[in-house]
């Protein structure tokens, strides 16, 4: 109902203005010329992109593109995200994707993590924002994560609600990470900012752009096993350090080798992998002169991945349009919508984790196509919808009195989410499952902005600025599953609605479990400005801001921000009459932004939750029906006294132009100390707390952004264009401070050390194997041992860091990480006449992973017993990922477990560059003819993706790892892509 008044409000007002501004053309004096007329839309254009962007902020004088997207190396590629549209072309972006499946969540960190990732809530509240013509895009709320068992995917869809723009609706891709940008964003911006601005109407006759691609994604080549080739890999465990008992407990899969359905052929790639479409294809009209513009817009996309039959598909439509109906008032509207549906994988962990149910997991797959096809035949009786629903739309006006500016605006962001899944009885022991969710998340933004511009003389101004912001974010799901219905043919939970019936919403065969939640939380921010310009020669900035969040506890909830800055034109200043730089400038700013909590229980202090799981079960709201509250024991005691946390920017950039500016060149060096961080610290058992929430973290990130754009050669008709963009990102991040002054903490296989990265593995280092008992060190008549249990032959070597003969976590160290020191890009584009050739590469180093697919392979004696989630064999268990032989022979029957996890022989290189793609094109309107007169652009191109990838890691891709640097070797391969394409406009 909000979005149907919402849109009602936004036709009306616009449909006024619109008619009015009909009016006025045709009333308008016959002495305007057409340029005039032109440039009242455009200004207003400009002066309607509220958030602060562009007329507010000074942004170093605009001479050099400090932290701009190349837009020519993203428009003919067949990217879905903002994510992969920033990965590798924007310096200080660090950007992850954890899986080549289509429309899955992507991690964008900007100069590093503000707070060590323990968990996908940690993540979330480390990743940057996204404006969307300066909307803030709102995400899932983390608190889904409240209900999981497994801290996989979050419930619902799971798709990355930032999936929703395409390329050819986007003039332009910036990165904000500039202190005094950030402070006048406010809070939201806090973790950094995307700005992303979409194709504004603009004056000109008709215009019609229409673009389109069709292309494939190959099946990829890989390298199969069988039960053979896995019975070899065990054989010399077993004949170095088998016996009877353990020769009788040979798993069943591997004990027969006459069994066709393990030791037979291994075929099953031909289900798993297969060619793939994928297409996109839109189209836009543009018209307006004088004082009305309008444009139009629509796509539809399918992206695919070869593995799974994994997609996704969007549908999209877009409309905006500015009106001046006098030349001191101006209106702009846009309104764009969104359908996202998405199929999933079938992996089994992903569907086990939502069922919270593990069966018997001795027998993996089998490799067999005939049977694997058998297995794959049991989803046509499942049910498995992911759709998205997302609206932006704003009304803004500008109005100029004199030498005061006022900018208002009213936007909302809205996006709906649906899962709805069922799984028969037969792909989970005779237990059939079904669980539906809708979620819903919604953003409404009053923002309104007064200026007044007072000119001292031709060369020197103040202007002074205040702002009001208003943000209502609000958050909600409703989420049941259900087992044991009366049969696979039912696939939903049917109920009585008659509320006079006596079975009113009673189940009928289901067992269902309902988790419904919502959550309202509130943002006020009042903020002064003021900018001291001296001819665009010096501008001196200062701001301060007061924000009040319904987040912050009582007598908590309102912060103080302020920063300032310098910007210097050097060359204006002192070089003016010598051409070796064509632009020179220095630049520094502070700033202190507040930080809100994205969970509002925080605002509350100690209190009661629907908290009546158990062990690491999902929290249960009822027992038998009946609603029970209790301790936050599991997710954590929360106390009083929690103010606001906060982050200070500074920042110092140099940033050159020569020859024209054909060669330009930016760095930024950057320290920032996110402080007074909320944290969960580990408490003594006795309390009956997992942890308790206390204030003080401090982490610090402190690097180094450069980038570079340089044309080598400029395109001409006679002769070859080349253009260079590169980009390099160093960043070093240290744990200042831990809550309580302590000075470490462990948390799980994770310790934090004051001094130290917030990122590194906490491993034992492997000094080789004990091969006799002459080895085995003895001390005061005790043998070394692993926490009370002695070392054996076969053994793994441990350093014993504090040499008192015993192994245990004291010997532990911290070694590697798993963010990268250096991350970046390169990208070209060659032309010559009408032909162009684009590459572009991206690369992260200085990072490495924990190998958990090599760990649980070779730990497969322990790995079969615990039949958890973490002993699933997915079919790509008969996948050759990576070779294992390197690696010592350790008795894999040890007490010791030597082929455990946190240890340094897990830890891989895993840095890595990616040529992600090239394009050639041919533009036929550079050419002469009738082509180039009737089409401002007529091309056709061709390109591939993630078409080659270097790197010293040991399995198939680095990229595939969690978020906290897990490669566990489940995830969908990046997929590979060819497309054809073409771009029309006139």
């Amino acid at each position: 109902m909000r979005i149907k008044r919402f849109l009602r409000l936004e036709g009306f007002l616009l449909f006024v203005c619109f008619m009015t501004a009909l009016g006025r053309l045709h009333a308008q004096d016959s002495t305007a010329t057409d340029s005039e007329q032109d440039s009242l839309i455009t200004n207003a254009n400009k002066e309607s992109e509220f958030g602060y962007e562009p007329a507010k902020i000074p942004v170093r004088f605009k001479k050099t593109a400090i932290n701009a997207v190349p837009m020519n190396l993203i428009t003919n590629q067949p990217y879905i995200s903002v994510a992969q549209m920033l990965k590798g072309n924007a310096a200080g972006v660090y950007v992850q994707e954890p899986s080549g499946e289509p429309g899955t969540l992507t991690n964008i960190l900007i100069h590093g993590a503000g707070a060590p990732l323990l968990s996908n809530r940690e993540l979330y509240d480390q990743q940057a924002v996204v404006y969307i013509d300066g909307i803030p895009q709102i995400t899932r709320n983390p608190f889904v994560y409240d209900i999981q068992k497994y801290d996989f995917n979050p419930i619902g869809s799971a798709t990355d609600v930032l999936a929703i723009l395409n390329q050819n609706n986007i003039e332009s891709i910036e990165v904000i990470n500039d202190p005094v940008r950030l402070a006048s964003l406010g809070p939201l911006a806090s973790k950094g900012a995307i700005w992303v601005t979409t194709t504004p109407a603009v004056p000109r006759n008709i215009g019609i752009a229409v673009n389109s691609y069709f292309g494939v994604v190959p099946s990829p080549n890989v390298s199969v096993t069988n039960a053979a080739y896995e019975n070899d890999f065990r054989r010399p465990f077993y004949n170095q350090f088998g016996n009877a008992s353990r020769r009788l407990n040979y798993p069943a899969f591997l004990r027969d080798s006459t069994n066709a359905d393990y030791y037979g052929p291994s075929n099953w790639t031909d289900l798993y992998y297969e060619n793939t479409p994928i297409y996109s294809a839109d189209a836009s009209v543009t018209a307006g002169t004088g004082r009305a513009t309008l444009r139009g817009f629509v796509s539809a996309l399918k992206n695919a991945n070869s593995a799974d039959k994994t997609s996704i598909n969007r549908y999209n439509a877009a409309l905006s349009m500015n009106v001046v109906p006098y030349e001191w008032l101006s209106f702009s509207t846009k309104i764009d919508y969104n359908w996202l549906s998405r199929k999933r994988n079938r992996n089994i962990t992903d569907r086990l984790a939502e069922i919270r149910y593990t069966p018997d997991l001795t027998n993996p797959l089998t490799p067999n196509k005939n049977l694997y096809g058998a297995y794959l035949s049991a989803f046509n009786g499942a049910l498995d919808n992911n759709v998205n629903h997302v609206l932006n739309g704003y009304l803004a006006t500008a109005i100029k009195f004199g030498n005061f500016n006022y900018q208002g605006r009213i936007a909302l962001n809205y996006g709906e989410e649906f899962r709805d899944a069922f799984w028969p009885t037969v792909l989970n022991e005779g237990t059939n499952f079904v669980s539906n969710y809708f979620g819903a998340n919604q953003r409404l933004d009053l923002s309104n902005i007064l200026s007044y511009k007072l000119d001292v003389d031709a060369n020197n101004s103040i202007t002074i600025y205040g702002g009001q912001h208003y943000y209502k974010d609000d958050y909600k799901y409703n989420y049941a599953y259900a087992y044991n219905g009366p049969n696979d043919f039912i696939k939903i939970n049917v109920v009585d609605y008659d509320a006079s019936q006596a079975d009113y919403l009673q189940s009928k065969g289901f067992i269902p479990y309902f988790f419904p939640s919502m959550m309202s939380t509130s943002l006020t921010s009042f903020d002064g400005n003021a900018v001291w310009d001296l001819g665009n020669k010096l501008k001196a900035h200062v701001l301060v801001r007061r924000d009040g969040s319904s987040t912050m506890q009582l007598g908590y909830k309102w912060f103080t921000g302020y920063g300032g800055s310098l910007d210097w034109d050097i060359k204006e200043t002192l070089l003016k009459d010598q051409d070796k730089f064509s632009t020179l400038y220095i630049n520094g700013g502070w700033s202190r932004l507040g930080k809100t909590y994205s969970d509002d229980r925080f605002s509350s202090g100690p209190q009661y939750r629907a908290d009546l799981g158990w062990g690491n079960e999902p929290t249960l709201g009822s027992i038998n029906g009946i609603a029970g509250l209790s301790r936050p024991y599991s997710t954590g005691w929360v106390g009083y006294e929690i103010p606001w946390q906060y982050v200070d920017n500074f920042n110092i950039g140099v940033g050159a132009g020569m020859a024209h500016d054909k060669l330009k060149v930016v760095l930024n060096a950057y320290n920032r100390d996110d402080k007074n961080g909320l944290f969960a610290m580990p408490v003594p058992v006795e309390y009956g707390y997992n942890s308790a929430y206390k204030t003080g973290l401090v982490v610090n990130n402190k690097g180094v952004d450069i980038s570079i754009d340089a044309t080598i050669s400029a395109a001409a008709s006679h002769k070859m264009g080349w253009v260079l963009n590169a980009n390099l990102n160093y960043n070093q991040n240290k744990l200042k401070a831990l809550p309580g002054g302590v000075n470490e903490v462990v948390i799980g296989r994770n310790k934090f050390v004051v001094g130290e990265r917030i990122d590194q593995f906490w491993v034992f280092e492997n000094q080789g194997t004990f091969s006799g008992t002459s080895d085995i060190p003895q001390k005061n008549g005790v043998t070394f041992n692993y926490q009370g249990v002695p070392f054996q032959i076969g053994d793994a070597k441990w350093r014993d860091v504090n040499s008192d003969n015993v192994i245990n976590n004291d010997d532990k160290v911290l070694k590697g990480n798993y963010l990268p020191k250096m991350s970046g890009g390169l990208g070209s584009t060659l032309s010559y006449k009408a032909l162009s050739l684009d590459f572009q590469f991206y690369f992260a180093l200085g990072r490495k992973v924990l190998n958990q697919y090599a760990s649980k392979r070779l730990d497969f004696i322990n790995t079969e017993v615990a039949n958890d989630i973490n002993s699933i064999k997915e079919i790509t268990y008969w996948e050759k990922k990576m070779d294992l032989t390197g690696y010592p022979m350790y008795n894999p029957w040890s007490d010791v477990v030597p082929y455990r996890l946190e240890q340094d022989i897990f830890l891989d290189d895993a840095s890595y560059a990616k040529l992600r793609t090239v394009s050639l094109g041919f533009d036929f309107s550079k050419m002469p003819g009738q082509a180039s007169n009737v089409f401002k652009r007529s091309m056709i191109y061709i390109t591939g993706t993630n078409l080659a990838t270097f790197t010293k890691f040991k399995g198939d891709d680095p990229e595939l790892a969690t978020y906290n640097g897990l490669y566990t070797g489940n995830a969908l391969p990046m997929p590979r892509s060819v497309i054809l394409g073409f771009r029309l406009s006139f």
